[in-house]
């Protein structure tokens, strides 16, 4: 097991799976510069060691993933230019999310809100814990979920975005996965194990192929339909030079578990 020297996240690859833990419990594991910083940072430890194939994002404590954004910051004397320059973070993490090369889970442990579910949504995955909830409280006290309206609209309907950013309500976990911000809810006693079972499932994975897959998950997303086709099959051609093709097809005909080289 390795692990990593940071501040505000706890970081241990296991497995190949790398957990990044928001270890900020006491306030909510608010997304602080520290905190921030220290993600991003974790992140990019990860993207960039070739051990690691599956990548979680949890948070420490049992009743909060995240709240998101640190409210003292909004009103700390500052220039507005120092303001708006601060939410940079936000937007490497946001962009490098996509890019990891790897898949990446939240484990959604307790209330996601915020920016905390920009967090949980730039995951390719998200499994929720029973009892938590998703929301995007900003607009009750005088702010406006900015930062992560592109990641909602992208992951839910329409209506329901609106309602969500308008009245500032929030959605069970249950209501979470029937609009999309979720992929399912695991009862708490089942919900490390769920998470664990998942993770190993995605390390299983070629990494090569994972990462071409991956990256084309993303690439294509906003082409127009006739240009995604034809990055899509440019990408399968390159598939088809790959070893671990070959290795994945002769496994299953040989009914043994592949051994995956990276080639």
């Amino acid at each position: 097991m390795a692990a990593g020297s940071f501040d505000k996240v706890l970081y241990e690859v296991t497995g190949g799976v790398a957990t990044v833990t928001l270890n900020d419990p006491e306030k909510r594991n608010m997304l602080s510069g520290s905190m921030l910083a220290d993600v991003v940072a974790a992140m990019k430890e990860a993207r960039d060691d070739e051990e690691v194939r599956a990548v979680v994002l949890t948070g420490a404590g049992e009743k909060v993933f995240c709240a998101g954004a640190d409210l003292g910051g909004f009103a700390a004397e500052a220039t507005l230019v120092q303001k708006h320059y601060a939410s940079d973070l936000f937007l490497e993490f946001f962009r490098l999310m996509p890019r990891l090369g790897k898949p990446s889970l939240c484990a959604a442990n307790g209330h996601v809100l915020a920016g905390g579910l920009g967090l949980a949504l730039s995951c390719d995955l998200v499994i929720a814990r029973e009892g938590a909830t998703f929301g995007t409280p900003e607009i009750n006290v005088g702010a406006f979920p900015y930062m992560i309206m592109a990641l909602i609209y992208r992951n839910v309907p329409r209506k329901k975005v609106n309602e969500m950013m308008l009245l500032g309500d929030r959605l069970s976990a249950e209501e979470a996965v029937t609009f999309g911000l979720a992929n399912k809810v695991v009862p708490a006693d089942e919900f490390e194990a769920a998470v664990g079972d998942w993770a190993t499932r995605l390390a299983s994975k070629s990494p090569l192929l994972m990462k071409l897959g991956h990256d084309a998950m993303y690439r294509q997303g906003d082409m127009a339909i006739d240009d995604a086709l034809e990055f899509l099959r440019s990408q399968l051609s390159l598939t088809f030079t790959t070893e671990d093709l070959r290795e994945g097809v002769a496994a299953f005909f040989e009914k043994r578990e592949p051994r995956w080289e990276g080639r």
